[in-house]
């Protein structure tokens, strides 16, 4: 199922789509970052600046040339006489300053880059005298630099971390749509799953009543076709009436009801009488003593036995022979449905029910067999299936006893068929087709 999803057109919208969402959030995340960082650069920076020349101008107005502060040094150019505190670099005093102020009086604060290094050069008139005051910015500048290299390291991280989050943001996002499109998707798969053996069931019946009434134009003749007909498509619309309940409220259960599985198993072997005819195959519908009444929606029951006998249908050659069993177990109606066809890999038996397992005895995509699991599992029952290659296959479901009920209550839900004008019949040959999910 997920290959066949990354190549669906929708799959790929909605991967772009979240590939979009999550670059948008991290540009967002990573301009605010990177927006703080350039404001604490330059507020750093700014003081770093103001509080070099608030002490190189309390150096230069106050400090004795001897003694002056760390990292500073203090000339002085009186009467042509230059003097200099001791141990100053030989590059200083920056001359052309000098003579500026020389020039016009002015005091000037001015940054030089001088030998690789980094000053910054105070000039001025204290009384007579003309001095320069020189702050080597080493260690502002380092640290600047290492600041610089951590807004960096940490806009990277934000980056990353943005990226993170607006994955998280994006998939939580899209995930309502994605749980639409599956839901889209399941629904056509059922749907056409669904209507698939309903109609050619209804279509086989077509055609023999036809034929009949081509032969002998006489309408009793085909009284009882027609009668299965009618049967057959208040079937179809239950259950198109359940796809789409299942498709609006997925997660609300119809409410059960007490449902004889021994007369639904009939009731489907009976639908499905003309397509195992039109095949060869015969189907033995054979009740075990006891009642086989459970709890359900007759509707779901009455198509997972379609499905089984379906899925057993399109795998049994001609001539072959398909059995459906219903017995009593202590606490449990077990149902199974076993087939001489083409058999399986009894290794194969939980990849079975996927719905896309595409198993040779599952046919198609296997949706049928996938209904037929949830279905069980919404009415707290189990399947199991056996089989070998060539030996045909065994389906078997388990369904949970019903609590006795009043008498003329379930005479009027364990026999359905009455309720289309039938007698009750034998256990004899018929089929039907689908599993359901939808209660």
């Amino acid at each position: 199922m997920t290959a066949l999803r990354s190549y669906d057109p929708e799959r790929r919208l909605l991967t772009r789509t979240r590939r979009r969402i999550t670059a948008q959030v991290a540009a967002v995340f990573s301009l605010a970052i990177a927006l703080l960082g350039t404001l604490v650069y330059c507020v750093v920076v700014d003081e770093q600046d103001a509080t070099a020349r608030r002490d190189l101008a309390v150096a230069a107005m106050s400090a004795p040339m001897d003694h002056p502060p760390p990292c500073v040094w203090l000339f002085e150019l009186r009467a042509g006489t230059l003097r200099s505190t001791p141990g100053a670099p030989e590059n200083l005093p920056v001359r052309e300053e000098l003579d500026r102020v020389a020039a016009d009086g002015r005091t000037r604060v001015e940054v030089a880059e001088i030998g690789g290094a980094t000053y910054l050069v105070r000039t001025q008139w204290r009384g007579d005298a003309l001095q320069q005051a020189v702050m080597d910015l080493y260690y502002p500048v380092t640290e600047r630099e290492r600041l610089l290299r951590t807004l960096c390291a940490a806009e990277i991280a934000a980056l990353l971390a943005a990226l993170l989050i607006g994955q998280v943001l994006a998939r939580r996002a899209i995930a309502p749509l994605g749980e639409a499109l599956d839901r889209q998707r399941r629904f056509t798969a059922d749907v056409s799953h669904e209507l698939r053996s309903p109609l050619a069931r209804l279509h086989v019946r077509a055609q023999l009543a036809a034929r009949r009434l081509r032969r002998e134009p006489d309408p009793d003749l085909v009284a009882g076709d027609v009668d299965r007909l009618v049967t057959g498509i208040g079937q179809l619309g239950e259950v198109i009436d359940d796809l789409l309940l299942s498709a609006q409220l997925r997660q609300r259960r119809r409410p059960f009801e007490p449902v004889d599985l021994g007369a639904l198993a009939e009731e489907s072997a009976d639908a499905e009488a003309a397509r195992a005819g039109q095949r060869g195959v015969t189907i033995d519908v054979r009740r075990g003593p006891g009642d086989h009444v459970v709890r359900g929606a007759p509707s779901a029951l009455r198509r997972v036995i379609s499905a089984l006998l379906d899925n057993a249908l399109r795998h049994t050659s001609a001539g072959g022979h398909i059995e459906v069993t219903v017995s009593s177990e202590e606490q449990t109606v077990r149902l199974s449905v076993r087939d001489d066809g083409v058999g399986l890999d009894p290794r194969d038996g939980e990849r079975l029910f996927g719905r896309h397992a595409g198993l040779p005895h599952a046919g198609g995509l296997g949706i049928g067999l996938a209904l037929v699991s949830e279905v069980m599992d919404a009415h707290g029952g189990t399947i199991e299936v056996d089989g070998r290659p060539g030996a045909g296959a065994d389906f078997t479901i388990r369904l949970p006893r019903a609590a006795p009920d009043p008498a003329p209550r379930l005479a009027g839900v364990l026999l359905p068929q009455q309720a289309h004008g039938e007698t009750n019949r034998t256990p004899e040959a018929t089929t039907s087709g689908h599993g359901d999910a939808s209660l």
